[in-house]
């Protein structure tokens, strides 16, 4: 099995080599998926993408042409994936759709203590040595309402975390968890109620036309004044320019960032050597109260042996099967419909 892995970064090669079981004949490039690359994919029976790469229709289309048969998602999120353009093409889509929610949730967490606690300023007074205290005044977490929007397995995880705390939790998600309720004394609530009465929001859902964009100057009118904002979980689910504005106005307290809305060209690239084309992302950088990772959450030596375990579970599955593990497209097989 010929298998083209895109948007390659060198410390994810050998966690790809190491569980590559089945001895395919795999291949790396740092390129992202997109028009101007897919005749990369020529003859390759399998490819490979990540969260950034373009797999919309006509780049499916251009796929299935060169004999590509199935797509293995490195992440968890598949809103760059036209699904419907694969099921018209017959090309099977796999994610991964468990790789880590511990690292994700850890790493939301980090955030809000390190935003909290200044530590990033801290750590600049320390190497000038200067041991004042006058700028690190944080607070503590116990009893601050933290308002989760999304339970499902990466929220459950800030849920728990932040129960320890000893935060008051209320959460939002379309299907209630009876669990967290009865352990962590998580109270399901509305939007408007989080909005309102949360000290700290962190964001754990995915990016669907229903989210895209849901954290904008209405909800952000709606927000106590100077609350914390956490995204670790997709960019576009944030209109970032707005929440600029609310920081530059108070109204936003704190800003802890690991996606951006328009980080597909910027994260994952070195331009300490040249200048960023984008002056929004500049002034979050700039900003005292924002902390922004470049989309590192999942960075933890256990998840990406998790991603690359299961990217080849699904894609040997396919192979010896003809049915790929977390298979996201639908089509007929022996006669019954499968995912």
């Amino acid at each position: 099995m010929k298998i083209l892995f895109y948007s390659i970064k060198d410390f994810e090669k050998q966690y790809l080599d190491a569980h590559n079981k089945q001895g395919h004949s795999i291949h790396f490039t740092a390129e992202m998926l997109s028009l101007a690359t897919v005749e990369m994919a020529r003859g390759y029976d399998v490819i490979s993408i990540f969260a950034n790469d373009d797999a919309s229709a006509p780049v499916i289309n251009a796929l299935s042409k060169g004999g590509t048969k199935h797509i293995a998602i490195r992440a968890a999120g598949f809103d760059n994936v036209d699904i419907a353009a694969a099921n018209e093409e017959d090309i099977i889509v796999a994610n991964v759709p468990d790789y880590s929610p511990n690292a994700i949730a850890e790493h939301a967490v980090l955030l809000m203590l390190a935003l909290n606690r200044k530590i990033i300023l801290a750590n600049e007074q320390v190497t000038r040595k200067d041991f004042t205290l006058d700028k690190l005044i944080g607070f503590d977490l116990n009893e601050k309402i933290v308002g989760i929007i999304g339970t499902g397995k990466i929220g459950k995880i800030v849920a728990r975390i932040l129960h320890g705390f000893g935060c008051t939790i209320i959460a939002y998600d379309p299907e209630e968890d009876q669990s967290l309720m009865n352990r962590y004394d998580v109270h399901y609530v509305d939007l408007g109620t989080i909005y309102s009465q949360a000290d700290i929001i962190t964001l754990h859902l995915p990016l669907r036309k229903e989210t895209a964009f849901m954290i904008n100057e209405s909800s952000i009118r709606q927000m106590k004044r100077g609350v914390m904002l956490i995204n670790t979980a997709r960019g576009g689910i944030v209109k970032t320019e707005k929440v600029l504005d609310a920081l530059e106005n108070g109204k936003i307290g704190y800003f802890g960032m690991d996606v951006y809305e328009k980080e597909k060209g910027v994260f994952f690239h070195d331009h300490s050597n040249s200048l960023l084309q984008d002056t929004l992302l500049e002034r979050l950088i700039d900003h005292p109260n924002v902390i922004v990772t470049a989309h590192q959450a999942f960075a933890t030596s256990e998840a990406l042996t998790n991603i690359a375990v299961t990217t080849f579970q699904s894609i040997d599955s396919w192979a010896i099967h003809g049915l790929s593990a977390h298979e996201l497209t639908f089509r007929k097989y022996s006669g019954r419909l499968v995912s």
